[in-house]
């Protein structure tokens, strides 16, 4: 019996002196934490997209989660969900305000329902191309507008790319402002776009993107838009007959996340988090402008008849919008309608 009292006081001398040891390792590193973690606890993003898993959307996001956990040893994991797995935009971006979820990449149209001002970004015909839509949203304008969203408990990280939106429908092609009479065309539950298209003389159908296929198919609308990207990984061509390079709107992605979620990070956590969301929004442009052009081919492949759109015919319908813009100004805010067109017209300098 005294054997056996002297050995477990032996062993609880040794696990009281380990746990001493161990105290002061900690107490050494300064603060008890790591530069990537707080004491060890794992933190967990959930990041959801609509859009599928082949789509470079959710490439960026698989990017972005494998520099999150790299450069925080782990400390940080991001669980990926595509498809609309968690929702659609809207719903996952209010799930944020809630906590629920940490992370969605929406459409610029639908943040416009929590910040009016990125109706900017619903202007038609607004950026002739890429590279000046990089420079506004990467610069002072584009990054006050992400500010603005952390009235609304959210966190504007970085801009990706959702790309130039172009029209398909199954009833006729689309050369002049002409060929847009009576045509059903799905939109985004946007009043900025509804009004824009009904400019042009087509009969607007807002919808969400999660039953566009099928409505397309039974003949709800004849048509919709979105970047070729979209059209050809949701397989739209099987149910589209025509495809037009209107170029009508350049739509961005904002990469946001819960407020509450990023306030929680430690400074260098969230460090951490922009950068990797800028980083990974660098790879996903490039991913979808190559996309885009691998895209078009392939929809004339599957057998989409391809229409260009001339110079002229596109004036004609920055023209017939030109109304809607100016009804617009007030309630996007005209500062800032001023700012993004000053900073375009500087971009292009």
């Amino acid at each position: 019996m005294k054997k056996l009292f002297g050995l477990l006081s032996m062993v609880l001398l040794i696990t009281v002196l380990a746990a001493c040891g161990n105290g002061g390792s900690e107490s050494s590193s300064g603060e008890g934490e790591s530069a990537s973690g707080d004491s060890g606890e794992t933190k967990t993003i959930k990041a959801g997209i609509g859009l599928n898993s082949d789509h470079p959307q959710y490439k960026g996001l698989l990017k972005f989660k494998e520099i999150v956990e790299e450069k925080t040893d782990g400390a940080i994991k991001v669980d990926t969900y595509h498809s609309g797995q968690l929702g659609d935009d809207r719903s996952m971006t209010e799930a944020l305000q809630l906590g629920t979820q940490e992370v969605v990449v929406p459409s610029t149209a639908p943040l416009a329902n929590f910040v009016p001002e990125f109706s900017v970004f619903d202007i038609p015909f607004l950026f002739p191309n890429e590279q000046v839509a990089d420079e506004v949203l990467d610069g002072e304008v584009g990054q006050e507008l992400l500010g603005k969203l952390e009235e609304q408990n959210l966190v504007g990280l970085a801009y990706w790319e959702n790309g130039f939106r172009d029209l398909t429908n199954s009833e006729r092609a689309v050369a002049s402002i002409d060929d847009f009479e009576g045509l059903k065309i799905r939109t985004m539950e946007n009043d900025l776009h509804l009004d824009a298209f009904k400019a042009l003389g087509a009969n607007p159908t807002p919808m969400a993107f999660t039953e566009l296929f099928t409505a397309m198919q039974q003949g709800t609308v004849d048509g919709q838009e979105n970047p070729y990207a979209t059209i050809y990984l949701q397989k739209f061509y099987e149910v589209q007959e025509h495809v037009s390079n209107t170029h009508h709107i350049y739509s961005p992605f904002v990469f946001l996340m819960s407020k509450s979620f990023y306030d929680g990070l430690t400074e260098d956590q969230q460090k951490i988090v922009k950068d990797a969301a800028v980083e990974a929004g660098k790879h996903e442009r490039k991913l979808n402008r190559e996309a885009n052009e691998k895209y078009l081919k392939q929809l004339q492949e599957e057998g989409m008849e391809y229409t260009e759109i001339s110079d002229e015919a596109r004036q004609e319908m920055v023209d017939a919008v030109a109304p809607v813009i100016e009804d617009y100004k007030s309630k996007i805010g005209e500062e800032t309608v001023d700012k993004v067109y000053k900073a375009i017209e500087e971009a292009q300098k």
